[in-house]
């Protein structure tokens, strides 16, 4: 009988595939069903990777483009909450084809590599995406002293107005409003725009930049990058080399233990790396070693690396949509390799700088001896670390995994992968049992960590949790092999809960600061309060938000007060680690140093910090 029905089920479903169920999308329906193709991941603003930063970008991008080609030496740039205007002194879109460029796909003017030669937007794709997940969109060209101005609402064009005289500076005006149905609750945070205007002056010297009223520039490219980023002593002045197609800037730290690499391509910042970086490595090293005849350990030169590298490429290739890793092996057609480019380019110019300045190499090769003899003290127990580390990798009960990882290039959802940190047997139960398998994995706590504030790099291999977190996050040689995007840390709402994250956050600001730099550290929020009637529930998330519910929700709800994360059903939790799910990015300030913040939170109990900590603990009602 059961045979019968699944027979007849697969009868009909077969059946009814006629031509009536073949279809064809038109451009705005495929962009808004498949948005992950075009912008990466959706989000809601609280991570730098974010849509709502790629739509900004794809704008960004076509002005800047602009620039490139001598057009226009400033852009304007104003944010109101989620209306976002982009105002450039270019040469305005071609006023005929100014519909045509933001709503009709594999339209644009970069598929002649002649007139765009190193652009940095996507050919015919961006703007047209941006229109398409906006709930409103204008675009206003003035060319020739003409406009044309034309509106839309998620893609469709609801207003044309016709070509016209006017006295306005020619270029071109964007206005774009995110579409609350796509992006969730979303909210532009200032520190990721202003990092990504940032990055946008210093590979562009001479472009000036206005957002909402403050002004960016930058005269000296990547030496200004690690002059504004650098917050650390460092043993020798920033190395700035010039040529064409490839600019480098680089020094060593004088206490850091990690690499630090920001990288770039046509001026997009490739955070994944890609072949630009990876020959970069590569070439440090082979000319540090040529130049003073030695055959030091590539990781002892590089330790405490601080640098930058930004190249041109004709047509590059990326591994993802988004533009995060270059793929290209050639600097363009009948062109050298992106290596063979890269190492000609330190080889010479390097080893010239270190010829020139004695001094530098002098330091230089003193900071090498002393990672060496670091190294080797550190090797034994390292040794015995890695081994201990690859046996529980097997049957690790710390880490529940999760099916994709972050530096897996052929995973659809790497931009997704998330790892929770969590304390406890019952929090990490309640977040194993209602995660996604597919991108989140759970890491738990035995109880609180280690203190490692003044500690030295030898503690993250003698203490098994930490080396066990290490391996887990696979960071041991710097974070470009990360196996999770977001790094989550999931503790409950109380002193216990504070203190936990406070030493978690103490751990990766002291030994790996650009896990916090490069924006993958985040802190979970979960609801403290539940307030119910038959009819609704409502989560909230501060005392304000349960004082609106309980007067929204009528007489006598039912309010729950969740004392820690174990509390929450698994049933609820999946509510809160899903699409909606709220997270807290742990931000460095441009005027904080790390020193500042480690002393601050975790040095001598000062009567500031009891403040901070009284003033922040969500304590119960």
């Amino acid at each position: 009988m059961t045979e019968k029905i699944i027979e007849n089920s697969h009868s009909e479903a077969t059946a009814s595939y006629t031509e009536d169920n073949i279809r064809t999308l038109d451009w705005r329906e495929h962009i808004r069903m498949r948005p992950g193709m075009y912008i990466g991941k959706l989000g809601d603003g609280s991570s730098q990777d974010d849509g709502i930063y790629i739509l900004l970008k794809e704008i960004i991008d076509n002005s800047i483009d602009e620039f490139v080609m001598g057009a226009g030496k400033t852009i304007e740039i104003s944010l109101n909450e989620k209306e976002v205007t982009v105002r450039d002194y270019g040469r305005g879109i071609p006023l005929g084809k100014m519909v045509d460029v933001v709503s009709k796909m594999n339209t644009g003017g970069k598929y002649d590599s002649r007139a765009f030669k190193k652009s940095v937007g996507l050919n015919g794709v961006g703007a047209k995406a941006v229109n398409a997940l906006s709930s409103y969109f204008r675009v206003q060209s003035i060319r020739d002293n003409k406009t044309r101005v034309a509106e839309f609402q998620y893609g469709r064009i609801v207003n044309e107005e016709k070509e016209k005289e006017t006295t306005i500076r020619k270029g071109t005006k964007i206005t774009f409003v995110p579409d609350e149905e796509v992006f969730k609750n979303y909210k532009f945070r200032k520190e990721y725009v202003e990092r990504m205007l940032k990055n946008y002056v210093y590979l562009n010297p001479g472009l000036r930049i206005i957002f909402n009223g403050e002004e960016y520039y930058s005269e000296n490219g990547l030496l200004d990058l690690l002059k504004d980023n650098i917050d650390e002593e460092v043993i020798y002045d920033i190395i700035h080399l010039k040529g064409e197609d490839i600019e480098i800037a680089m020094t060593h730290s004088s206490n850091s233990y990690s690499e630090s690499y920001y990288s770039f391509v046509n001026g997009q910042n490739t955070t994944q790396g890609g072949t630009h970086l990876s020959a970069f490595k590569e070439a440090v090293v082979r000319t540090i070693r040529e130049f003073y005849n030695k055959n030091y350990d590539p990781s002892d030169v590089r330790k405490s690396i601080i640098s930058a590298i930004a190249i041109k490429v004709i047509e590059p290739v990326f591994e993802s949509q988004t533009k995060t890793k270059l793929g290209s092996t050639d600097m363009g057609p009948d062109m050298p390799t992106v290596r063979t480019f890269v190492n000609d380019f330190v080889k010479t110019h390097l080893d010239n700088y270190l010829h020139k300045h004695p001094e530098v190499a002098e330091r230089l090769e003193k900071k090498i001896k002393q990672a060496e003899l670091e190294r080797k003290e550190l090797s034994g127990i390292q040794k015995l670390a890695r081994e201990r580390a690859k046996k529980v990798s097997l049957h690790n009960k710390k880490l529940r995994d999760c099916r994709q990882h972050y530096n897996d290039q052929k995973s659809d959802r790497k931009l997704e992968t998330t790892i929770f940190i969590t304390e406890g047997d019952s929090a990490s139960g309640s977040i194993t049992k209602s995660r996604d398998v597919e991108t989140q994995a759970v890491f738990s706590l035995r109880g609180k960590p280690l203190n490692s504030y003044g500690l030295t790099k030898k503690i993250v291999y003698e203490n098994e949790e930490f080396n066990l977190l290490q391996a887990a996050l696979n960071i041991e040689n710097g974070i470009e092999d990360l196996r999770y995007n977001n790094v989550v840390i999931a503790t409950d709402a109380d002193v216990d809960g504070m203190h936990i994250r406070l030493l978690l956050i103490t751990f990766f600001l002291q030994f790996f600061p650009e896990l916090v730099r490069e924006g993958h550290l985040y802190i979970l929020q979960t609801p403290l309060f539940r307030v119910r009637n038959k009819k609704e529930t409502r989560y909230c998330y501060s005392e304000e938000e349960r004082i609106r519910a309980i007067n929204e929700l009528g007489k006598n709800p039912e309010i729950t007060r969740f004392k820690g994360l174990g509390e929450i059903s698994p049933d609820e939790f999946k509510n809160f680690i899903g699409k909606d799910i709220k997270l807290e990015p742990v931000m460095m300030g441009k005027d904080t140093t790390i020193e500042k913040l480690l002393e601050f939170y975790m040095g001598k109990n000062t009567p500031d910090r009891q403040e901070f900590i009284v003033n922040n603990l969500k304590t119960d009602v």
